[in-house]
């Protein structure tokens, strides 16, 4: 057995057995489903549950993508904007930090003030998560650009842009694939919050209505479907990373000390 199938199967055996000991301790202790549902009346929960829980998955998924989407676009231009300009950077830089530590529950009031109840706040407010990551990477990866590959290219009468394209772009894979990982779970969060505020739809709802209730089981399938969603693209973009920017990646010898 190699050591990647070793280390995975651990992984694996882990996460198995933290939910073995969640099981067994609110059975030992006779935790009440309204404190601490156990995992496998949870399990049960989404599968007696599903038809129901799909479709609020699907707009949430829905939702978080498009201002994901969104996020990266305008994350990535203004990204280069200011990694690639000082008064840019010395401009909108303090701007950004300011705006990213509002906390996001008070821009969905505005955001349903302006454009109403539904789907477009929450997909504002995953956008809005995602583009601060995504500038702040963007911009130290253009700014970490040796400057003798830019000297090379200078002395072959390259112009900026083409001094961008060739060399300042690729070096910000790395640091924009990172970014990437990290926006796509902050957008769930975003919609998550957008839902629970103004929404008839998606998880974030459905959570609410169930809190409401006192079904908790139902509040914590919930969780661990937006778990599972963020799990999976997380997923989806190391693997990529992994084709795109395998060369950045010299070795895990220091993650295994």
């Amino acid at each position: 057995m190699s050591p990647a199938t070793k280390r995975r199967l651990l992984s694996a055996i882990c996460i198995v057995g933290f939910f073995v000991a969640w099981e067994l301790i609110c059975l030992a202790f006779n935790v009440s489903a309204l404190v601490l549902p156990r995992p496998t009346a949870i399990f049960y929960t989404l599968w007696e549950k599903m038809p129901g829980i799909w479709p609020h998955a699907v707009q949430t998924l829905y939702t978080t993508m498009v201002g994901f989407a969104l996020g990266v676009l305008i994350g990535v231009l203004l990204g280069m904007l200011i990694g690639s300009s000082r008064l840019a950077y010395d401009v909108a830089y303090p701007m950004l930090v300011g705006f990213s530590s509002i906390p996001k529950v008070a821009i969905v009031p505005i955001l349903v003030l302006w454009f109403g109840a539904g789907t477009v706040p929450a997909i504002l407010t995953a956008m809005v998560m995602c583009i601060f990551p995504i500038v702040v990477n963007v911009a130290t990866g253009l700014a970490s650009t040796e400057p003798e590959l830019q000297d090379v290219m200078r002395s072959l009468k390259a112009t900026k842009l083409e001094i961008l394209w060739n060399i300042g772009l690729p070096r910000t894979m790395p640091y924009f694939f990172a970014s990437l990982k990290v926006a796509v779970t902050l957008a769930f969060v975003g919609t998550v919050i957008s839902e629970t505020v103004a929404s008839n739809r998606g998880i974030g709802n459905l959570m609410m209505i169930a809190s409401s209730t006192f079904d908790v089981p139902l509040v914590f399938a919930g969780l661990f479907i937006l778990a599972a969603l963020g799990v999976l693209l997380y997923a989806v973009f190391s693997a990529i990373e992994a084709r795109v920017t395998g060369w950045a990646v010299r070795s895990d010898s220091f993650a295994s000390r």
